[in-house]
Parts: structure tokens; C-alpha cells; sequence
């Protein structure tokens, strides 16, 4: 049966024999648990987090890679080629390494390889499957064989975070039925490398082949981080294929006993899954390939999550691969565009109801740590609001009143607390009513870079965001108190938003600027600055303010910030704008929110500027350049930012969980599919 029609990106000789232009472009596959697979599209580590196997070995954290690259050669006529290609710390790329590269391509989220050599043609497919620690490398002969097809997988057992130290010891690799088993003294994962049908040989302990030393990898040289690893020989698998044969390379820390080592059978479950979830959002063969394309993006974060005193499994929303954890104000941005654009209403459920537990103090976690039994971190002012937001649409998009009659009590109490004072200075401002927010050495709103000791955009006070997000959430959960007859509730509570609207027409926007205050009531009095954040505001509650100062604050912010899909955190004509988001981490830090343009913010950018009375014809020329971005670095998904400064070069996370979300939301409501 031929597979099902999906979403393609594809890149050929001209971007896949130019090793920088390879090298720039990576491809993920996750597995539903918070592990993935990444690398360039030449196949080559390029960073801390590259790896064939990274395992989430408490999901959705603890995530370790084991697999960091494979080498691979075919011979052919009596002549090898290699497959693979590594940089070398000093030496620069192996000579042979990725000169065969013909073609690359997504099939869905699946990267596909063809290489050329010596008149043989070899296809490569790699993918995880859902729900479980595994890897598959599929390979297959189109033409020109017998070829001799030989593969050495390279290990680790490390935090994906830490390059260095790194354990020196090579694992003990033995036989098994179907291939070799890796262990490491002290740990108790067990890798499994399982190829049925090829030789596999181990490695042997004490030979120079031991080790492959020096792997130099560019994206951390950009970071200004540690930049080289080292990665020990498992052992190698050789077979020999004919036309249209086909091999599978099995990577697992699974129990042996419950993988499918029939790669064609588990190829086809992972296309009928994709078919599955383009049919759940109603995304048929004509439909808009980027659409298509993000849908199944947007399945890469959503995740398990265990919930304390539950025997079933909550779900969560890995903020970025690759080293995003779940963090509850990405979660609760990206729910509308990941489950409700894509027909999947009840992983949001089950998002909003795992987060329910973990509010404290009338706040959401702001994000949780990499040990699944450690306490989830506060120091967040918007994600218990976004929280409000995230029910709200779920509501709109279900008609789920049970939901709401579940998580009222939870909601009442972030609003309670809200008003009446909690952590990190939250409160609501008895002058205006207003909620301020903010205490020295805490970064509490969405702009939260901070190096070391200096957080670089406190934005301690009244952040303009935060009172459009208050408002709407207290006239949300108003008219749900009211539609339960808890009239005294409602009153309250559209009291607080009624005075807090009053006071931002009052005062956020300066007619003399064009836009809204940034801060109001800071430690130096309002920041005036032009950023982006007026528009979350404005998205959610247009009526904050009259209809020409809507507009004007919609086309300063087009003007100044928009920019290839993205918009700017800080506006060029600033003296403290940093275009460039490149160099060490203070360096990037100090960039992150002073200029950098973020994906996600195109999303409330579209709403803001429809309501200000743009035309769809206009929005979706804004949007457009969301179709160009999925070939360009994390291919097939949404990076995290752009630089500020022309071209716009993708940096930060390369697959961003709400700039994925946000993009679809944006496309879809443009009427793109």
C-alpha cells in the first residue's frame, strides 16, 4: 500500500552538498515522552543536544543521550563511500563525509535521506516511535546493488545538557539476539542496538578504534560553550543488500521483548499515526501544506506528564526541543494552537487538568525542573493568567461546561489571590486597580532572560500584558460565576476587571507616541519603550482601547517590530536595541528580549491587527513567510526567534513549541486550511 500523501520539505544537491548550508538546516523526531532524535540534515552532530537516541528516562525529563552519531559506509564494486560526515576539532570535516548527500526530505516529520555512490542508490529513513525510548534508521537499496551496507553506531550516557565532564570509561558492549547491548558501570540504563539479519560485531575494549575523539560542533562554537565531544565505538553491523532491500537499525532502552524490530510494520504505524492526526484536524490531501506540515509539528510537544495521586498520566507541552523542559506560561500560550487547531480536545483537557494540581499560592508553575520528583519553579506572573485564557478557549472550541464546573474553585483561586497579594510582589493596586508585579532579582513576565545575578528586563510594576491578561480573565471567570448563579462572585470579579479596563484606557496609551506604555509604575517611573507586549493585551481585549488607538498601536508595531513572520522585542530606533543574538551566553542573554524577534507573537500580532480593521488579504501576506521558514534550520517546524536585524537568521530553540503553535493558529484563521 503506498503511503499516505504528507507534507514535504525537500532540499537537494544545492543545499545538501554545501556542507554550511547543511550544517544550518536540522531535522527532530520526538516520541510523545519528551526524548527525541536530532541532527544536521547531513547527519552530523552540531550540538550538546545532536543524538540518534536522546531518551527521556523520566519522562518528560531526565533526557540522556546514548546515540550520538552513526557512521555509516557502503561498498560498492569493491570500493567504500561514506555515508556519515563529522567535523573535526582542527581537521575540519571528513573529506568523504557528506559528498553523497543527493537529496534530503521530510516525510511528515520523518527525515529522509538519498545518497549516490559508486552507481548505487541508498535511501535512509529515521523516526521514533510514540510512547517509547526507540529509535528506527531505516535503510533501503533503490538501485544499483548488492552493496555491503556497514554501520557503527557511537554512544554516550550523559545529561543532554553537559558535554563535559564526560564519563570516560567505554560502555561494556556484548552480544544479544539480534545485535549488541550496551552497559555502563553504575547506571542502570541499558542501551539495546538491535539490527536482525546483519552481522554485529562489538567492539573490542583497548583499541584505537575505541573511541572517536575531537567532534568539533559548530552550533556551540556560535553559543561560545564547550564545543567539542567524544563518543565511544559500540560495536558495527554489516549487511549486504539488493535492490530494493531493506535493513532497519533498532535503538532502544526499552525492554527488548516489547519492540517491534520489523521496520516496515513500525514505518507503517508511524503513517498511519500522521494520517490520523491530519484526519483528527481535518486537514485533508489539498489542504494547505503548511498547514499540514505544522499539524504534525504541533503533535512533536505534546507529552505525558505523571500527576501526583493519579494513576493515569497527565499531559504537558515540552516548550522547545532541544533543551526545553515543560514550562506552564508556554503550555498554557501554545494549547489553543498544538491540541484545539488540530482537533485534539481532549489532550487539552488533559493538559488543564494536570496543571490544576500544581497551582499554588493562586500561581501556575512557571516551569518544572529536569528530575520528574523535584518541586516545580513559581516565579511567573502571566502563566496563571494564560491558564484562565487556555480553559476559556477550550471552552469556545468544545462546548465543555463540565470542565469549567471542575475547574472554576482552581480559577476563583488565582484570581483571589491575585487580588488580595501573593508571591514576588503580585498584587492587585487599590489605586487603580491594576496588578503590579515584581521584585528585585526575579524575572516574572515572559521577558525573563537573566545572566547570572542581572536580570536584563526586570519590567518590575504594572507590565502592559499582564492588565490586559487580568482583565480578561476576570471577565471570563465572571460570566461563568454568572452562568452558575454565583451572582455576589460575578459582581466581584467584573468589578476588578471593569476598574482595571477603565484605568488602562486611562493611561497606557500616549497619544503623542502612537503605542502604550510598556510598565507603568516602575522604580523609575513608565517605560515607554516600543515592544510587543501592548499586543497580547489588545489581542485578548481589543476594547482596552478605542478603535483609532487600536490601529495606531497595531501599525507603530508593524512598522517598528514585524519582521519574516516574527516580531521584534525591542524596537530598532531604540538606543538599547541588539539586533544580533549571536556570541556567549551574557551576550545572548543580553540580546533575548532588547531586539530579538520571536515567532510566537505572530499569532496575537494577526488577532490584534483584525480587530484594528486590517484585511485578510493584508494578514495573510503577514503570514506568508511562515511557508519559508519550515526550510530553514528546525525544517518542518517553527524556530524559537529570529535575529533582529536583517536576514532575520533563525536562532535560539529550533522546534518552539508555542512559535509552532501560534503560526498554525495564525495560518488557519487566515483561512489557509
Amino acid at each position: 500500500m503506498a503511503p499516505p500523501q504528507l507534507p514535504t520539505v525537500r532540499l537537494g544537491r544545492e543545499t545538501c552538498g554545501d556542507p554550511a548550508a547543511a550544517t544550518r538546516r536540522e531535522w527532530i523526531a520526538t516520541n510523545g515522552l519528551g526524548g527525541y532524535a536530532t541532527a544536521a540534515i547531513d547527519g552530523s552532530p552540531v550540538r550538546r543536544y545532536s543524538g540518534w537516541l536522546v531518551a527521556a528516562l523520566e519522562p518528560p525529563v531526565a533526557r540522556t543521550v546514548l546515540v550520538g552519531a552513526l557512521l555509516e559506509t557502503v561498498a560498492v564494486g569493491g570500493r567504500s563511500y561514506a555515508l556519515a560526515s563529522l567535523a573535526r576539532a582542527g581537521r575540519g570535516r571528513d573529506p568523504d563525509g557528506g559528498r553523497h548527500l543527493e537529496a534530503f526530505e521530510l516525510e511528515g516529520m520523518r527525515p529522509t535521506w538519498r545518497f549516490a555512490a559508486g552507481g548505487a542508490v541508498v535511501e535512509k529513513r529515521a523516526w521514533m516511535a510514540h510512547g517509547a525510548n526507540t529509535t528506527y534508521v531505516r535503510y533501503r537499496v533503490v538501485r544499483g546493488g548488492p552493496v555491503t551496507l556497514t554501520v557503527e553506531p557511537l554512544v554516550v550516557h550523559r545529561d543532554h545538557h553537559d558535554l563535559n565532564p564526560m564519563d570516560e570509561r567505554r560502555p561494556a558492549v556484548g552480544a544479544v539476539a539480534g545485535g549488541l547491548e550496551a552497559r555502563w558501570e553504575g547506571r542502570a540504563t541499558v542501551l539495546s542496538l538491535l539490527g536482525p539479519g546483519a552481522a554485529a560485531m562489538p567492539q573490542p575494549d583497548g583499541t584505537d578504534r575505541g573511541w572517536v575523539r575531537g567532534i568539533a560542533l559548530p552550533v556551540e562554537t556560535g553559543r561560545g560553550l564547550d564545543d567539542v565531544a567524544d563518543l565511544a565505538v559500540a560495536g558495527s553491523f554489516a549487511v549486504r543488500l539488493a535492490d530494493g532491500d531493506g535493513w532497519t537499525l533498532v535503538l532502544t532502552v526499552e525492554d527488548r521483548a516489547t519492540v517491534d524490530l520489523d521496520g516496515e510494520r513500525a514505518l507503517a504505524a508511524a503513517r498511519a499515526r500522521d494520517a490520523e492526526l491530519l484526519a483528527r484536524a481535518g486537514v485533508g490531501p489539498a489542504a494547505d501544506p503548511a498547514v499540514r506540515q505544522l499539524v504534525l509539528a504541533a503533535d512533536q510537544f505534546v507529552v505525558g506528564r505523571p500527576v501526583r495521586g493519579e494513576a493515569t498520566p497527565g499531559r504537558s507541552v515540552i516548550a522547545g526541543y532541544p533543551w526545553f523542559n515543560d514550562w506552564g506560561r508556554d503550555t498554557m500560550i501554545a494549547l489553543p494552537g498544538l491540541t484545539l487547531a488540530t482537533g485534539r480536545p481532549d489532550d487539552a483537557a488533559r493538559i488543564l487538568r494536570s496543571y490544576a494540581p500544581f497551582v499554588r499560592d493562586g500561581l501556575l508553575p512557571n516551569s518544572f525542573p529536569d528530575a520528574e520528583r523535584a518541586e516545580p519553579w513559581y516565579h511567573t506572573v502571566d502563566a496563571a493568567l494564560w491558564y484562565v485564557h487556555a480553559v476559556r478557549a477550550y471552552l469556545a472550541a468544545t462546548g465543555d461546561a463540565a470542565l469549567i464546573d471542575d475547574l472554576l474553585p482552581t480559577l476563583r483561586a488565582i484570581l483571589d489571590r491575585y487580588h488580595g497579594g501573593t508571591r514576588f510582589g503580585i498584587a492587585v493596586d487599590p489605586a487603580d486597580g491594576l496588578v503590579r508585579a515584581g521584585v528585585p532579582g526575579v524575572q516574572l513576565t515572559w521577558m525573563d532572560a537573566r545572566a547570572d545575578d542581572w536580570v536584563v528586563t526586570p519590567r518590575i510594576g504594572k507590565p502592559v500584558e499582564i492588565e490586559g491578561l487580568w482583565v480578561h480573565a476576570c471577565r471570563t471567570v465572571a460570566a461563568w460565576c454568572a452562568e452558575r448563579g454565583l451572582d455576589d462572585a460575578a459582581a466581584r470579579y467584573r468589578g476588578w476587571g471593569d476598574t482595571a479596563a477603565a484605568s488602562f484606557r486611562a493611561r497606557f496609551f500616549r497619544a503623542e507616541l502612537g503605542w502604550c506604555a510598556d510598565v507603568l509604575d516602575g522604580p523609575s517611573g513608565d517605560e515607554l519603550r516600543l515592544r510587543p507586549n501592548q499586543l497580547l493585551a489588545l489581542a485578548l481585549e481589543p476594547d482596552l482601547l478605542e478603535r483609532k488607538a487600536l490601529r495606531s498601536v497595531v501599525d507603530a508595531c508593524a512598522r517598528e517590530l514585524l519582521v519574516g513572520g516574527a516580531l521584534r522585542s525591542l524596537a530598532p530606533s531604540d538606543p538599547g536595541y541588539l539586533g544580533a543574538y549571536r556570541g556567549d551566553r551574557i551576550t545572548r542573554d543580553a540580546a533575548y528580549h532588547q531586539g530579538t524577534a520571536w515567532t510566537w507573537l505572530l499569532g496575537p500580532f494577526v488577532d490584534a491587527a483584525r480587530a484594528a480593521g486590517w484585511s485578510e488579504a493584508a494578514l495573510a501576506d503577514v503570514v506568508e513567510p511562515v511557508r519559508d521558514h519550515l526550510r530553514e534550520a528546525g525544517l518542518g517546524t517553527v524556530s524559537e526567534c529570529l535575529e533582529g536585524d536583517p536576514p532575520h537568521r533563525p536562532v535560539g530553540c529550533h522546534a518552539q513549541a508555542w512559535g509552532v503553535a501560534e503560526a498554525l493558529r495564525a495560518l488557519r484563521s487566515v483561512g489557509a486550511g
